[in-house]
Formats: C-alpha cells, structure tokens, sequence
C-alpha cells in the first residue's frame, strides 16, 4: 500500500506532521480523523531507496511494460498464490522475464517483501507499471486472504482490456496505412513529378490555369521553402502538447474526442465497457463504492469521463442512492439504467455491472468490425479528390498546348 506524507493539526490545535499507510488521499484522510487529527496536506511518498531504484534510471529507449507482460504477471500469480507457493518465492520465479522494467521492479518487491512489507505496498511503490486499481485489488486480496481471486480477477479484467485495444488496432490499420500512402504520394509529386510538368509548361510560354498554378506554386514551396513547413509543424506540434499537458487541455481534448464522427461513439462505449468492467471488479473485490469510484475514474483514462465519475462518488457521499447518481451523469442509456437499478435492488450491482460491460463491448466489437466499411468511402473519395486536383491542373494545360500545336 503507498505510504503518504501529511500535515495536521490535533484536537487541541496543535501542529503534527507524518507517513501513513493508505490506498489512496481520501482512505488516508479518514484515517487521520479518526485519530482527531484534521489533515491539511497530504502528498503521496517514497522513501529515499524506492526512489533510487525509480524505473526512470533504465532511460527511454528501454520498453515499457505492456498489458501483455501485466496479463502473465497476473496469472502467473493466481496459479502460485493458488498453489500455495510462498510469496518472495513465486515473486523470484516470475522475475525472470523480458521486460528490463518488470524484472528491474520485482526485484525491488522482493527486496521489500523480505524487509516486511505486504505485496500490495511494494507493488505501489512502482505506479507506472501497476497502477492503483492494481493495487488496490491486490491489497483487498490480503485482507481477506483471497490472492488467488484477486489475480484471477485482475488478469480476466487485463485480457479484456488487452482484447479491446487488439481490436481498435486491427480496425485502424487499414485507413492509417491508406493515409500514409496518400501523405508519400503528395510528397512525391510536388518534389519530382509537378517540377518536370512546370519546366516542360515554361518552355512553351502557355497561359496556365488557375488549378496548375496552385499545383506549381505547391510545389515551389516544398522544394524552396520545406524549412518554413518544418517550422510551422514543429511550432504547432509544441503548442498542442504543452496545450495537452494543462488540465483544461486535457479535459477538452478527452471530451472532443467522445463528439469525432463515426470514431467518437465507438470511444464513449469502450470508455463506458472499461468503467462498468473495473467498477464490477473493485466491488466484487469488497473495495468500498466511493474509494471503488475513486479507482474507477483513474482507470477510464478520460478526464471528461473521469470527472463525471468524481461527481457521481461526490453525490454518492452527499447520501444519494448509486441508480440516481448514475442517472443524472447522462453517461448511460436507459438499457443499462435499468440493469442498474435491478442490481442495487437485488443488491447484485457487481454482476449486473458485469453485464453492461459485456454489452457494451459486444456494441464497440460490432462497431469497430464495421469501421473500415464506414471509412473506405471517405477515403476513396479524398483519393478521387487528389486524383481530379492532378488531372485539372496537369492534363488539361497540356490538352491546351497539344489542340495549339494540331491548329499550326
């Protein structure tokens, strides 16, 4: 479990300060008022030697780990932990792999196990390969000695992730590849084949049209002024990345993403898929609904999904009843409201939940199977577009020069 630095004050006013052990801000924050203390800072923290052995120092060019080494990892781990394998051992065994940066992080979770720390909290003290919802999950798992379930739990939940992302990629590689091929194409014809048209035009004096001018005028300015291009391109590219990396940036990039057509639907429900799936597993876990939200919201990867998930846990805390909450984000559609206000009527929400995200991955499968068949049309025409641009502006002068010449 991550260990978090506050500051506070005592019943009686005065100043204290200290490390506390918690999943997350808010878990710590109860903590401290039931000890009477009123907390006024908390930060997470790591000790000197966990930040030495930060994943940072192994530099850029070493992989990251991939969902694919955290699905292994996870059933590795439910097959030891279920096995009754100690743990230092089964974390020794699984630190053979190929990733440098999952090999370099259990060596450092055996190090801490064999000083006395519970896995859950040597797990957090490397955030960028096992986030908190990880840790979380696992650290329920100790508490009521069912490890083996929450692996079995996490690597389910890290297959459909892994499942949904293969899907997204396949669907895309076709128009990403069509796009790339178009970009080549216009590269080559304004630096090799609309030069030799312009010199053959300037040789025999003709009057152009407006369409071959703009084909020549296009091509002067990749050849002669290609660094005010790369300007342009670089300055744009900063801008947007230091736009991106604000948080209003963030939250209206995320959120205009969900408004793209054709794509932005297909978004929101794989969004919607992941929210449903994690928030059925952290409650099945016995995670508690506000810290459950709380994990939840991290684990969309949405700043404009993620804040409409924050409120919902605020009006949950406010005593609002989790069918209304979910009814006023305007997240969901009626089919799923309904499966929700069943499950907390039955007191089954965790597999009612289970259900949405079944179904709204079965839309997004459907989607994106039917994706290529939406773009192709969009891309023939964008290619039918280049192709009239290059006929009018490269055959008709010439059809010009050639009814001059059969009129001599």
């Amino acid at each position: 479990m991550p260990a978090f630095a506050y500051k506070g004050r005592e019943s009686g006013g005065s100043l204290v300060d200290g490390t506390i052990d918690a999943s997350d801000e808010s878990t710590a924050a109860k903590i401290l008022m039931s000890r009477n203390i009123i907390p006024i800072d908390i930060t997470q923290s790591l000790n000197a030697s966990d930040k030495r052995k930060s994943d940072d120092e192994l530099g850029l060019f070493v992989p990251k780990v991939s969902i694919d080494d955290l699905v292994i990892f996870a059933r590795q781990m439910f097959s030891l932990t279920k096995a009754g394998i100690p743990m230092i051992r089964a974390v020794a065994g699984l630190s053979n792999t190929n990733s440098k940066r999952m090999r370099k992080a259990l060596i450092n979770v055996i190090e801490q196990l064999e000083r006395g720390r519970n896995l859950s909290s040597a797990l957090a003290q490397h955030p960028k390969i096992f986030n908190q919802l990880f840790v979380s999950v696992v650290h329920v798992g100790e508490n009521t000695g069912q490890l083996d379930e929450a692996f079995a739990q996490l690597a389910e939940y890290l297959q459909r992730e892994q499942e949904t992302r293969k899907q997204i990629k396949a669907a895309t590689r076709y128009p990403i590849f069509v796009v790339f091929a178009l970009v080549i194409a216009l590269v080559v014809m304004n630096i090799f084949v609309i030069p030799v048209f312009a010199g053959m035009f300037e040789k025999f004096d003709a009057e152009l049209p407006a369409m071959t001018l703009f084909l020549i005028g296009m091509s002067n300015f990749f050849l002669h002024q290609w660094w005010v291009l790369i300007i342009l391109i670089s300055v744009c590219v900063f801008i947007t990345s230091r736009y991106l990396d604000t948080k209003q940036g963030r939250y209206n990039w995320d959120k205009l993403k969900l408004e793209v057509p054709l794509v932005g639907s297909i978004i929101e429900r794989s969004l919607l898929g992941r929210f449903a799936r994690s928030f059925a597993m952290m409650l099945k876990a016995g995670v508690p609904l506000t810290t459950a939200l709380n994990l939840v919201a991290e684990a969309v990867s949405n700043s404009y999904m993620s804040k409409a998930v924050i409120t919902m846990r605020q009006s949950i805390e406010k005593g609002e009843s989790l069918s209304r909450v979910a009814q006023n984000s305007g997240l969901f559609t009626p089919l799923v409201m309904q499966m929700v206000n069943v499950g907390e009527e039955t007191g089954r929400v965790d597999e009612l939940l289970q259900e949405v995200a079944e179904y709204y991955e079965r839309e997004v499968e459907y989607d994106l199977k039917s994706l290529t068949s939406k773009i192709e049309p969009i891309l023939i025409a964008i290619v039918a577009a280049m192709v009239l641009v290059l006929a009018l502006g490269i055959f008709t002068p010439m059809w010009d020069m050639m009814s001059v010449v059969q009129g001599k």
